[in-house]
């Protein structure tokens, strides 16, 4: 299933930058990221079960935000892009 990552993350503190930069890998390991703070992560229920768990005890909740936007199997129906920066196939191959 596809689903969409946004977090905001207060970077006010150094402890904030820090958070930041691990809820960044965190998504980078799971997806693409395809602006600041936004991740698209074709995923199934397991690893996203983790991801979540992951972030959810990377972020201070009092001070961050996570968004997690499920556009599940279909997604391809449900997404539009205008503009520079074309996202990679997630589901095709990788040739380096």
């Amino acid at each position: 299933m596809m689903v969409l990552i946004t977090y905001d993350v207060n970077t006010q503190t150094k402890a904030g930058q820090k958070r930041l930069r691990k809820v960044a890998k965190q998504c980078q390991n799971y997806g693409q990221r395809v602006q600041n703070s936004v991740f698209e992560c074709l995923i199934d229920s397991a690893r996203l079960k983790q991801l979540e768990n992951n972030l959810e005890n990377l972020i201070d909740p009092e001070k961050d935000s996570l968004r997690y936007y499920y556009l599940g199997n279909n997604w391809r129906k449900r997404i539009k892009h205008v503009g520079a920066k074309e996202s990679i196939d997630l589901e095709g191959t990788l040739i380096a």
